[in-house]
């Protein structure tokens, strides 16, 4: 194998690792209905891919179909780190305590730092008595949910979340406090 088939081959990895990673945020974009970004990323992943196509396609032996699926495989596995670390969207979580004081402490830091709580009495398993908090939040603000329930003292609650599509209203997503 030659230099240039080699410089070739790592290429042609490169950049179909890039435009996987392209297709990648343009898939979690379209899901999150965020639009504008995606044209330009489908524009340029269509003319990047019509000249790999033709190179995988034009080239003999198996190296270059193989540089192209590893490529498209790192790619996908930098666009979701890439997707985790922006954590796009809205999240409802529900949390669910035994405890009505612990559940009244972390309801109201949670709206201490400007969060939108609602909290409820509810009948879990066999119709005993828990509490739910409801918190609509930032997805990447995930963390400070994690941080308050920690400073209450609240270890392993029973959680679900939701990802939310759209929130309108009087609902407040996101920290006011810095």
């Amino acid at each position: 194998m030659t230099n240039s088939v080699i410089y070739s081959l790592i290429g042609l990895f490169l950049i179909t690792s890039f435009t996987n990673v392209l297709a990648t945020l343009k898939t979690i974009l379209i899901s999150k209905k965020i639009m504008n970004p995606v044209y330009i990323l489908v524009f340029i992943d269509a003319m990047i891919f019509a000249t790999v196509v033709s190179k995988v396609t034009s080239s003999e032996g198996l190296h270059f179909t193989i540089a192209y699926a590893l490529g498209r495989t790192l790619g996908v596995f930098i666009g979701s780190k890439i997707e985790e670390r922006m954590a796009l969207g809205v999240l409802e979580i529900d949390v669910f305590l035994n405890n009505k004081d612990k559940m009244i402490q972390v309801a109201e830091k949670l709206r201490e730092e400007g969060y939108t709580v609602n909290n409820f009495l509810a009948r879990g398993h066999n119709g005993d008595k828990r509490y739910k908090i409801e918190v609509v939040i930032k997805r990447n603000e995930y963390s400070v949910f994690e941080n308050i329930l920690d400073q209450c003292g609240v270890t392993d609650p029973t959680l679900k979340i939701k990802n939310l599509s759209k929130v309108s209203g009087k609902i407040t997503t996101t920290r006011t406090i810095s």
